[in-house]
């Protein structure tokens, strides 16, 4: 039977909003459909892009890593890791006076610290250097040679499932901001052992996988 054009349209219309409220009943989120032409529809996600993005924490410049011996630490076990690593960094600033800029964003969670490395003009380069807090075993911001500089020690597993420990050196721009650091990776240290323990994942003795019986908590010195 033939129906005029504009019934035809309206059972059209009808059929559309029967799919797209079928449509609306998915869980998942649908993707964002943008129209540019007839013929051209582009697909993307309705999370917006961010550029140049920012992150929380202190501002530091990164010295470096050294491996070191032993699993318990005590005060003043950083000391020749420090020293070591500030000499490099005295002498190559009088080749570059550019070093002495900060060069990375150190962000302490409660269960993981972030290193977002700088570039040159001080905005972020999307590197980043995470560490797991519960593989911390000591971080202290008393240090002789200067006392802007905080580190902490990490137990690094290697692809062959062996570790290491290796001590991370930051200078910071005050000897406060490097006390405040000190004082976050203590408290991410323990929010991250209260919420392990109440979880299972470590006995009433303390020990775990993640938090060996022989290595020390994290002391801000």
């Amino acid at each position: 039977m033939w129906q005029p054009a504009s019934e035809r349209l309206q059972h059209l219309q009808t059929m559309l909003k029967t799919k797209l409220n079928v449509l609306t009943l998915r869980k998942e989120p649908l993707p964002t459909v943008i129209f540019h032409e007839p013929e051209g529809i582009e697909l993307c996600s309705a999370t917006p892009h961010t550029k140049n993005r920012t992150h929380t924490g202190y501002k530091v410049t990164y010295l470096g890593k050294v491996t070191i011996s032993g699993t318990h630490f005590l005060s003043g076990c950083t000391e020749s890791a420090v020293v070591g690593l500030w000499d490099t960094k005295q002498t190559s600033v009088t080749h570059d006076d550019s070093i002495t800029s900060s060069n990375a964003i150190l962000e302490i969670r409660p269960f993981q610290v972030r290193l977002h490395h700088l570039d040159g003009r001080g905005d972020a380069t999307g590197a980043m250097d995470t560490f797991q807090v519960a593989r911390i075993a000591y971080c202290t911001a008393d240090h002789d040679v200067s006392p802007n500089v905080f580190a902490w020690i990490y137990r690094q597993i290697n692809d062959d499932l062996t570790f290491q420990m290796d001590c991370h050196v930051v200078e910071c721009e005050s000897k406060l901001e490097a006390k405040k650091l000190a004082h976050s990776m203590m408290e991410a240290f323990k929010k991250t052992f209260h919420s392990m323990r109440s979880d299972g994942r470590i006995h009433k003795s303390g020990s775990s996988d993640e938090f060996p019986e022989e290595a020390s908590t994290p002391d801000d010195g």
